[in-house]
């Protein structure tokens, strides 16, 4: 099935509480995850919630990664919508996983803008959003 985009929702259990509550080890994260992807970053922007939690979103030439943290309990929130054929959303993931100590996760993948639900045809010169490099 083509689509012009993939999202990952993903819960990650049993994190590093530490971490989880720490804006600049968070921000420095996403940044990298979406770096592992092979998204092109464009901005950022975190907020760290008192008495604990981060949230935040990094903007990617090719959609989103975001992060929604809950230390107290060990567990985040993330989702990555990546478009792009060079783009690789479970690189992000992976990597995610690892940093985060995760314990648990669990994970769905989500075909956005499925080609046969707009009317793109398979040999369309934009494929997943793209033509010759350059973002439609």
């Amino acid at each position: 099935m083509k689509a012009l985009g993939r999202h990952l929702l993903v819960e990650f259990y049993d994190c590093d509480k530490k971490i989880l509550n720490d804006l600049e080890s968070i921000k420095s994260l996403m940044l990298e995850a979406a770096r592992k992807s092979n998204a092109t970053v464009v901005e950022s922007v975190f907020h760290k919630f008192k008495p604990y939690g981060v949230s935040g979103v990094v903007v990617v030439a090719e959609s989103h990664l975001t992060i929604h943290t809950w230390p107290e309990y060990g567990y985040s929130a993330v989702d990555l919508f990546t478009c792009g054929e060079e783009v690789d959303p479970w690189k992000g993931f992976d990597y995610l996983q690892v940093v985060l100590n995760a314990g648990r996760r669990t994970t769905m993948e989500i075909k956005r803008g499925k080609y046969e639900d707009i009317g793109i045809s398979e040999d369309s010169p934009y494929k997943f959003g793209v033509k010759q490099g350059v973002r439609v």
